[in-house]
């Protein structure tokens, strides 16, 4: 394991990882399996699970709510479905193995927890239940019951249904999703790696990243797009877009290292991990709106919007330079400055042809465009988030 100076350390040190107290002080929070902890040469490492189900009691005991949401489905069933690499040749492949592999997971999980005497509800999801407003409201309360009555919902992508389109893509950004829908405080991604580092791990000078406050360009060149274990999808970079994800909705995401017994308590004690700071407190409304991953189009603005949407201002006609995409009144829309960069995402009060009639457009010239009176933006700032 990298130190600052390169060289190796052993992974827990004599003095607590203060950085990862959120972790411990959180009242509500997701923990993220990976595939490679949960399955090996695709067996279930059933002692590991029970160790984990024992350590999440304690933590439940302790009083806090836990959602986990557990990748290993599609490893299970392609290896009992003999299908090869890992059953993911081939969505339908994929799809295959996860209706197979998802009840043995289920079950393991319900047996696993049952062992420490905890009662576990299984949800399966798309990334349509997450997007629409109403279904992602129908799955919160799902959540808060279900924590109310001191179950243990266990969440996984619902892999045989999804196809690229309805897929969130990896369980990391699942599981960010996951915390807001369920109003968790924190996430933690146990993983086979113990955290970003500067580089490969593998580097002689490799250096590891304690805290992260913002994921910017030179953040995310740290970062690997592959799994290391060849089971999961996504790697370090699906693990960046979930801390900014979770960041946006006012949640910390920690990565620690899964593989020992009892992983949580062990990177509580001293063990490597690497928190991502929240951006601080944030509506939930404005929380689900900022993870919006599907957008049905883009607007570019001139550089003087920019600096007024930064300063709070709704998006107004005038200032759009640019409308792509095909898109109605009320969906998604991304907004980007003169160099691209998105600034923000929101739902927009116009569909795309009366959007591109009014573009650039003083308001006394878009009523004339338009054949009615305008609405007061394209826009609101209630309807926007800043990213």
């Amino acid at each position: 394991m990298a130190t600052a100076n390169g060289r190796r350390s052993d992974p827990v040190s004599s003095v607590a990882a203060a950085h990862l107290a959120p972790i411990s002080t959180a009242r509500r929070l997701v923990v993220k399996v990976g595939s490679a902890l949960l399955v090996e040469g695709g067996v279930l490492r059933a002692g590991w699970l029970d160790a984990l189900a024992a350590e999440l009691a304690a933590m439940r005991a302790g009083g806090q709510d836990l959602v986990v949401v557990s990748s290993g489905a599609i490893a299970l069933g392609a290896a009992r479905l003999g299908l090869p690499q890992g059953g993911r040749a081939s969505l339908a492949d994929a799809q295959a193995a996860a209706a197979v592999g998802q009840i043995a997971l289920a079950g393991a999980w319900a047996e696993a927890l049952a062992r420490s005497e905890l009662v576990a509800a299984q949800l399966l999801l798309t990334l349509d239940d997450l997007e629409d407003r109403r279904r992602y409201l129908n799955a919160s309360a799902t959540f808060g019951t279900l924590l109310a009555q001191g179950a243990v919902p266990v969440v996984n992508e619902n892999d045989s249904v999804a196809t690229e389109e309805i897929r969130f893509g990896d369980n990391d950004r699942l599981a960010a999703r996951v915390a807001q829908a369920a109003g968790a405080d924190a996430v933690v991604l146990l993983s086979d790696v113990d955290g970003l580092y500067t580089s490969d791990p593998a580097a002689p000078d490799a250096q590891h990243v304690p805290v992260v406050d913002e994921v910017t360009d030179t953040v995310r060149a740290m970062a690997s797009p592959v799994s290391g274990s060849g089971l999961g999808t996504g790697g370090m970079l699906a693990k960046l877009a979930a801390a900014e994800l979770a960041g946006r909705a006012g949640i910390a995401l920690a990565i620690i290292d899964g593989r020992p017994d009892a992983p949580i308590a062990r990177a509580l004690a001293g063990g490597r991990g690497t928190l991502f700071t929240a951006a601080g407190e944030a509506r939930a409304y404005k929380g689900w709106l900022g993870a919006r991953a599907r957008l049905a189009g883009t607007l570019e603005v001139d550089q003087g919007c920019a600096v007024a949407l930064a300063g709070g201002a709704s998006l107004l006609a005038a200032g759009i330079r640019t409308v792509e995409g095909s898109f109605q009144r009320g969906d998604a829309v991304g907004i980007v400055d003169p160099a691209r960069r998105r600034i923000a995402q929101g739902l927009v009060e116009y569909d795309a042809a009366e959007l591109r009639a009014i573009a650039g457009l003083a308001r006394d010239r878009q009523e004339q465009a338009l054949g009615y009176t305008p609405r007061s933006a394209v826009v609101h700032r209630d309807q926007m988030v800043l990213l």
